[in-house]
């Protein structure tokens, strides 16, 4: 009798745990609290790490269909406006990393993962039903949805993202994700919509004090993704992933940029779009496999490991938990327990590397004073070699460990 894997989530994360699962010879039974399977509209970058992993899953005519490939990444000050360093992407990256790296809207990411889901026989998908409680996780997992039904299945895997309700009865770990004082405001423009000067296929990044923005295209070249991040107080309603957005506070908070970078974000309200706000939460660099597998019960992507999003690989290490899932749910000589132990064994260590890198580049993308003056010549002199990333592209984090 084939073995499942319950999973509470259906976001990102939880479509591609059940993928994985799926691969890996099990039944996959996904629960989401959303009656409507929805992405909020923001863009991702997917570096090759994370195009290889899709690939392997039969997924690359899917992604090329929705996906744009940049040609380049472009640094710039964002109070001069001067290019600090570029980087080619493209057939570079194909070269170098055996993928390609793109930028992909989140909807269309979300709906490539959950498209392939519905076409594997062994995939369930529940909308509508919450995991609302864990009833016993020794022998089985158990679990109790939001219907009212009680499901038990041979393991269990969160993935019911930062705001995580049953992480803390895995963990034993009460505490809340931190308040980074960072805030993300989002746009989304049809190219058509954009002045033609301000229309490419760069991913393009302005670094500032205490600021940077980046907008790269996003659905096949059709739209572009634009976000600022600033720093400034935090709104009191956390947990909730969008708010409305007021323009002129933005603007104000980017008076003392380059007037093209102001040109840019005024493009947005006069293209009839709005700007979305994001609070950025997160969780200090996980400190060991505890935090991602207890017994029968796994954590994936953010309801184990949230980051900042200063290195774009938030979706992309869910997605790698998912690529060491599939392997450790094969291995059918172990027990389940020492299965899920092999996943948290191969998965905290890189996971932790990124989540502590992705704060440094913040550190960085944002510095003041002398510390911002270092950067700008450092980008100056070394150029591209600054800003590859050798150890995350070429790897997936799936090195073996001793049990």
């Amino acid at each position: 009798m084939k073995k499942q894997v319950l999973i509470a989530g259906g976001g990102i994360a939880g479509m591609a745990a059940a993928l994985g699962a799926s691969h890996a010879g099990w039944d996959a039974r996904l629960f989401e609290r959303a009656a409507v399977f929805s992405e909020v509209g923001a863009g991702v970058q997917l570096g090759p790490n994370v195009v290889r992993r899709l690939q392997a899953w039969g997924l690359q005519k899917a992604l090329q269909q929705v996906a744009a490939v940049p040609q380049q990444l472009v640094a710039r000050s964002a109070l001069s406006g001067r290019v600090l360093a570029s980087a080619p992407l493209g057939q570079s990256m194909v070269e170098r990393y055996g993928a390609a790296y793109v930028t992909i809207h989140r909807a269309d990411l979300h709906a490539v993962l959950h498209s392939a889901a519905q076409e594997r026989a062994d995939i369930y998908i529940n909308p509508g039903q919450e995991v609302t409680e864990l009833l016993g996780t020794e022998r089985v997992t158990t679990i109790r949805t939001s219907a009212n039904k009680v499901v038990e299945g041979d393991a269990l895997m969160l993935a019911d993202g930062v705001w995580s309700k049953l992480r803390a009865a895995v963990l034993g770990d009460p505490s809340r994700p931190r308040v980074s004082g960072h805030l993300a405001y989002r746009a989304l423009l049809s190219m058509a919509d954009i002045p033609v000067g301000w229309r490419s296929n760069e991913v393009t990044v302005w670094l500032g004090p205490r600021m940077h923005a980046v907008h790269y295209p996003v659905r096949r070249g059709e739209m572009m993704n634009i976000v600022v991040i600033v720093e400034g107080p935090v709104p009191q309603d956390l947990e909730q992933w969008d708010h409305a957005a007021n323009a002129q506070v933005l603007e104000q908070a980017l008076a003392d940029c380059s007037s093209n970078l102001q040109d840019l974000i005024r493009i947005v309200p006069a293209a009839g779009a709005q700007w979305r706000l994001w609070p950025l939460s997160d969780r200090a660099p996980i400190q060991g496999p505890d935090a991602m597998a207890q017994g029968l019960v796994g954590l994936i992507g953010d309801a184990a490991h949230p980051m900042r999003p200063y290195l774009a690989q938030g979706a992309g290490m869910a997605i790698e938990d998912a690529a060491e899932l599939q392997r450790a749910l094969a291995m059918d000589d172990l027990d389940i327990g020492l299965r899920l132990r092999r996943y948290a064994l191969n998965r905290w260590e890189r996971n932790a590397r990124v989540q502590a890198r992705s704060i440094r580049n913040g550190n960085i993308f944002h510095a003041t004073g002398p510390l911002r003056w270092g950067r700008d010549l450092a980008m100056g002199m070394l150029g591209s070699r600054l800003m590859d990333v050798p150890w995350l592209y070429s790897g997936e984090g799936s090195s073996a460990s001793t049990l």
